[in-house]
C-alpha cells in the first residue's frame, strides 16, 4: 500500500485546505491538492493527498470513504499511477495521409490549393 491517496466526488467548493484538515484527523498530511480547470479556476471535483505513512493512508481511506463531506459522499482509494494514454487518431499532427492534399474541403476541380489531386492531374 501507498500513502498517496485519490479522492474523488469532492464538492466543488472544497479546496487544498479543507482537504488537509478533514484528512489531519488520521495522521500528518504531507500535501493535499484539489484539481482545478486550467481555464476556469473551477475544482474538477477530486484530488490527492498524500499521508505521512502507509498506516496513516489506511486508516484515512478506512474513515473516510464513503463518508459525507460538504453534502456528498466521498471516495478515497489508493492513488494509482498515471496511465499512458494512447496516440491520438486523427486531428492535428500525426501521420500522413495517403493521396491527398492539406485537409479541410475539396476543390471540385481536384487540384486547387485545398485539396490535392487524388492521383490524377485534375483532368
Amino acid at each position: 500500500m501507498g500513502n498517496k491517496l485519490y479522492v474523488g466526488n469532492l464538492p466543488y467548493s472544497v479546496r487544498d485546505n479543507d482537504l488537509e484538515q478533514h484528512f489531519s484527523q488520521f495522521g500528518v498530511v504531507t500535501s493535499a491538492k484539489v484539481m482545478m480547470e486550467r481555464d476556469t479556476g473551477r475544482s474538477k471535483g477530486f484530488g490527492f493527498v498524500e499521508m505521512g505513512s502507509d498506516a496513516e493512508a489506511q486508516a484515512a481511506i478506512n474513515g473516510v470513504n464513503g463518508q459525507p463531506l460538504g453534502g456528498r459522499n466521498v471516495v478515497v482509494n489508493e492513488a494509482r499511477p498515471l496511465e499512458p494514454r494512447p496516440p491520438r487518431s486523427g486531428g492535428f499532427g500525426g501521420g500522413r495521409r495517403e493521396g491527398g492534399g492539406g485537409g479541410g474541403f475539396r476543390s471540385p476541380y481536384g487540384n486547387g490549393p485545398r485539396g490535392g489531386s487524388q492521383g490524377h492531374d485534375g483532368y
